[in-house]
């Protein structure tokens, strides 16, 4: 089955599988209390622990949707019983109608249905874990593990699943230039799987706001979308997320006294490019700057007016809108001179291609505030961003790194000009040009002209100017100019004489002593940082401040090694953010369940890498860094095993290897017996290396029962720590690369002069003149 189709059976059981077990525990908990504290028989407490009453804050699971009965019961017509498990646990728990009955496991595909097998595997493989709160490694564990779900069946659907996933970077982005608050309503009108309004929880909780009273709302036309967002809220513990199923144009449901809701952030990726009909279409009222044709697929307008419209005072919006938008005539060109006209954009984003699944169309962040909310300096102004070019290329998709979005917050934040980058735009110039809001018309990113020096190319040598032009990076770097250049004259240098080959160059950068010192200030103000600072990893466990730990390892990380100079502020900002975002479900373990809880947790993931089905994933168990610390010597003997099998690998195909007719006088070659030999030889010892594999997680288990308190916290923290410094040696090498790239480049541009490449043609020429003559050709 294609995955756009059998995710809902897995969203779907996974849920089922969640409640029972949870409901499970609550049940469990009851019948004890009956039974211990106030005496009563067991039967008389099994009838009590099986009241709904004692269930409002959770789900009542009934019996034929319990798992025991799903597992143990449930052979024969599984289609049918798993239905109807969904369908009366919808029945029992009216907040879940319409969100699992949706899902049909006797749906036909083709010419056939999922078989009573398949189904019943699929029930053994849900039955390998219990899913009750005490058995995660941190609260929000299952959560996690949902949106990783959404995430994956998002990169597996292709272009169906920009249908109900965001890539979380472009959602962070957004999030942070809304900066949503505590006690805040926040309303996504297209809310897909909800990552948006989650990611908006989080930020809040990470800002120190109290997520106890913030508001979140949604709305999807798709049900079985809706149906993923409300499991989505469920299972990260928000049950009370106002998510509405239906056509947000047509029918917005977030009503207040008959009236339309009002929200202080609206944060959203509409469809791109929709039909949209106006017949029936409640609230035209909405779309006070004008209507976009019905046909022709330009709904995106009318979307962003649905969401200035339910703004409430001083409130604040950001979309998704394709580049069209910008600049298309007629009725679109229309509303865009009606919405600048109350001044109501505050700024355009334009963002880099192939970030969303499933299209290739351009894209931008429009952001816009509520009539008369833009602060005083900001009015009659707009701010574009000319993003498009700041990514990290993808397999399959480009990325944007913390780098990236830190340098498109701070660029906002600031309102202000960069060259090449952003630039503040007034309403009186956009009226002039016909509203049209084309990025490039405003910020051009494009590159300055490759420079070519005549003389240079002419006579030979590398013109200072470009050099003093990259001043600013050698000076990052460390690099001094006499490592790669000698002077040449006033103007120009040429490269030292020892450098005879483009290959040199890197070799003679890395190995320059400015580049060397600069890279030894780099490590020595992270060694002093993380000592300074790991006290706050020390003291996580058992605490609730995760979100505070990350603000001040942040702003303490950029403090101490921008001074360095080797890294702008945003790539510092990157390095920290990146290792954070890496570890962070190590983190949320460290602090639930402390130093060891870690490090079961990292065996625990080991040993479902290498059992049952978990063995198909691709990370190698051997390269985990707890292997690396914890068992040093066993991975001496298996190199040493492996060596050995591929060198009696070879000895035998070299044995077996036919010879070539100029072998004759080579030494006798090895005969059959001794080739035999060789064979038993090389069958023991892949048998001595598969039972030393074997090994691995018993040998892991006896380290980990070995280890003391403080053995544990150190190795946790050694781990992390060099995690973070070889995050922090990639920004730094790529740094160094770009200089290394910019002398080749200049290797390739002036090493050879005109007057050089003549030479050299001149004494070819008389060369084979002379090869001529001697041929008689030439007389």
């Amino acid at each position: 089955m294609d995955a756009s189709e059998f995710k809902e059976y897995i969203f779907g059981m996974l849920f089922l599988k969640r409640a029972s077990d949870v409901f499970e525990a609550r049940r469990e908990r009851i019948f004890h209390e009956q039974r211990e504290v106030y005496g009563r028989t067991e039967a008389e407490a099994r009838l009590r622990a099986d009241r709904r009453a004692n269930y409002a804050d959770t789900f009542y699971v009934p019996t034929r949707a319990r798992w025991p009965y799903i597992r143990d019961e449930m052979h024969d017509r599984v289609g049918d019983g798993l239905n109807k498990a969904l369908g009366e646990l919808e029945e029992y728990n009216p907040s879940l109608e319409g969100v699992l009955t949706h899902i049909d496991f006797n749906r036909q595909v083709g010419r056939t249905r999922l078989s009573d097998l398949k189904l019943r595997q699929l029930i053994q493989h849900f039955s390998r874990y219990r899913l009750r709160d005490e058995d995660f490694e941190f609260p929000d564990m299952l959560g996690s593990a949902y949106e990783y779900l959404i995430a994956q069946f998002a990169d597996s659907a292709g272009k169906k699943g920009g249908e109900f996933y965001t890539p979380r970077d472009v959602v962070r982005l957004m999030v942070r230039l809304l900066k949503p608050q505590a006690a805040m309503r926040i309303y996504d009108p297209c809310v897909g799987s909800g990552g948006m309004l989650i990611l908006s929880r989080e930020y809040v909780a990470e800002t120190g706001g109290d997520v106890r009273n913030l508001a979140l709302y949604g709305q999807d036309a798709n049900g079985g979308v809706w149906a993923i967002c409300k499991m989505n809220m469920l299972l990260h513990g928000i049950p009370d997320a106002d998510i509405q199923n239906d056509d947000t144009l047509l029918n917005p449901l977030h009503l207040e006294e008959g009236e339309l809701m009002r929200f202080d952030r609206v944060i959203t990726n509409p469809p791109f490019s929709q039909n949209y009909d106006r017949q029936g279409m409640k609230f035209p009222e909405r779309f006070r700057h004008g209507f976009c044709p019905e046909k022709g697929k330009k709904a995106d307008l009318m979307f962003l007016q649905h969401m200035l419209a339910v703004l409430r005072s001083g409130g604040m919006m950001a979309t998704v809108m394709p580049h069209g938008v910008l600049f298309r005539g007629g009725a679109e060109q229309e509303i865009r001179a009606s919405i600048l006209g109350e001044d109501l954009l505050e700024a355009v984003i334009g963002l880099p291609p192939n970030l969303f699944y499933g299209t290739g169309i351009p894209a931008c962040i429009l952001v816009l505030r509520a009539p008369r909310a833009k602060p005083p300096q900001r009015q009659g102004k707009v701010l574009f961003i000319n993003a498009d070019a700041e990514y990290h290329a993808g397999r399959a998709q480009n990325l944007l790194r913390p780098e990236h979005i830190e340098k498109i917050v701070s660029t906002f934040e600031a309102f202000r000009d960069v060259e090449r980058y952003a630039r503040v735009v007034t309403l009186a110039e956009l009226a002039e040009n016909d509203y049209n809001l084309n990025i490039r018309r405003y910020a051009d990113n494009a590159p300055p002209p490759e420079p070519h020096d005549v003389r240079a190319h002419l006579l030979g040598g590398i013109p200072k100017v470009e050099v003093e032009a990259q001043c600013p990076l050698l000076e990052a770097v460390g690099l001094n100019s006499t490592a790669v250049f000698a002077e040449r004259d006033q103007d120009y240098l040429e490269f030292r004489p020892d450098i005879t080959d483009r290959a040199q160059i890197k070799a003679c950068i890395e190995a320059d002593a400015g580049i060397q010192a600069r890279a030894g200030q780099l490590r020595d103000a992270f060694a002093a940082w993380w000592e300074a600072q790991e006290q706050h990893l020390t003291a996580l466990p058992g605490s609730n401040n995760l979100f505070e730990v990350r603000a001040d390892l942040l702003a303490s990380f950029e403090a101490a090694l921008l001074p360095v100079g080797m890294l702008d502020r945003f790539q510092v900002a990157g390095v920290v953010a990146s290792w954070w975002n890496a570890i962070q479900y190590d983190l949320k373990t460290l602090a639930a369940q402390g130093f060891y809880g870690l490090v079961d947790s990292w065996i625990a993931s080991l040993r479902a890498a290498m059992e049952g089905e978990g063995k198909r994933n691709s990370d190698d168990p051997l390269e985990h860094p707890l292997v690396q610390y914890l068992l040093p010597e066993y991975l001496d003997k298996l190199a040493a095993l492996e060596a050995a099998v591929a060198d009696l690998k070879a000895r035998i195909a070299e044995a077996e290897r036919e010879p070539g007719e100029d072998e004759e006088g080579e030494e006798e070659r090895p005969s059959a017996n001794e080739i035999k030999a060789l064979r038993r030889e090389l069958h023991t010892r892949r048998n001595d290396l598969k039972t030393l594999q074997g090994e691995l997680l018993a040998r892991l288990d006896a380290a980990r029962a070995a280890m003391e308190p403080d053995e544990a916290q150190a190795l946790v923290l050694e781990i992390e720590r060099e995690r973070l410094a070889a995050e922090l040696e990639r920004y730094a090498t790529a740094q160094r690369q770009k200089i290394i790239a910019t002398v080749e480049n200049w290797w390739d541009k002036y090493r050879v002069s005109l007057r050089e490449i003549e030479a050299e043609r001149e004494t070819a020429t008389v060369r084979l003149n002379g090869f001529a003559e001697e041929l008689g050709y030439v007389r």
